[in-house]
């Protein structure tokens, strides 16, 4: 269907010979999940995959890999999928426009990090996309406004779930700020049945990976009997673990461990469930 990682390469060989490799994506405070989505158009995130008169370094192959994750999106985006998968599209802006931001910032390994996963998430996106359109076609609502509203409480809903999440060395117990946030997300949640969840649990780098996988899906699972307890049924909840294998930020300091003890967390739609 949309592309292969083949012909996505020469697309961007022939638009970097063109000259359409300009840096331009939104500032900070701009380009959001929702306000994204009022011009779902991705003219205003390229970035350049090499700046004038700068000399080569390791991360201009991390931009080479942001631009073609960009033209997926796109040949994902003409497709259909924002009118088919709208919450899928906007978070996947939304961690395209954060990539960006961290390559100009130099936080080169979080770049690298955040592009695993949405490598990950745009090739489920594709299966998905593929499938549907094999019955359907996927077409705009009638009712604009409500869908950016349904946006705005997605946008709402994954804030609050990802944001301080971070557990105590070697537990897997919630802290009650987190606790706090997670029952304001599931009250939302009751009032949208088509949305499920799909959480991930992590580890900082300190003991070994079998125990590190084990304590990650222990935090996920936490995370989902609370929500259960909020209310939402299991069955829109899936928990996964990646162990340390996926940190936020690199390094052994103190802060940086206490950053990586967490869960992150996708808002889908439920008919847009992984293959």
């Amino acid at each position: 269907m949309v592309y292969t990682f083949r012909q996505l390469s020469v697309m961007f060989f022939v638009l970097t010979i063109m000259g359409c490799s300009s840096l331009g994506y939104p500032d900070k405070g701009h380009g959001g999940m929702a306000e994204s989505f009022q011009d779902i158009s991705m003219d205003e995130y390229q970035f350049s995959p090499v700046m004038p008169d700068e000399p080569l370094g390791p991360e201009h192959g991390l931009r080479f890999d942001w631009q073609l994750a960009k033209l997926q999106l796109d040949a994902l985006i003409a497709e259909g999928a924002r009118w088919c998968f709208p919450a899928a599209v906007v978070q996947a802006l939304e961690k395209q426009n954060r990539i960006a931001r961290e390559l100009e910032g130099g936080l080169i390994i979080d770049a690298a990090n955040d592009l695993v996963i949405q490598r990950k998430r745009l090739n489920e996106l594709e299966q998905q996309l593929d499938y549907v359109l094999s019955e359907i076609s996927c077409t705009p609502p009638a009712d604009i406004t409500s869908l950016r509203s349904d946006l705005e409480t997605v946008s709402n809903i994954y804030e609050l779930l990802n944001i301080d999440n971070q557990f105590a060395v070697n537990s897997a117990e919630i802290n009650p700020k987190y606790m706090g946030h997670l029952a304001e997300a599931a009250f939302i949640l009751r009032g949208q049945p088509s949305l499920s969840l799909v959480i991930t649990g992590h580890s900082d780098i300190t003991g070994d990976p079998i125990h590190n996988n084990k304590l990650a899906q222990d935090r996920a699972e936490q995370v989902r009997r609370y929500l259960n307890i909020f209310g939402i049924a299991q069955a829109r909840i899936t928990t996964e673990s990646v162990g340390d294998a996926l940190p936020l930020f690199e390094g052994n300091s103190e802060a940086t461990r206490l950053s990586n003890r967490r869960v992150s967390i996708e808002v889908l739609d439920v008919n847009s469930s992984r293959p």
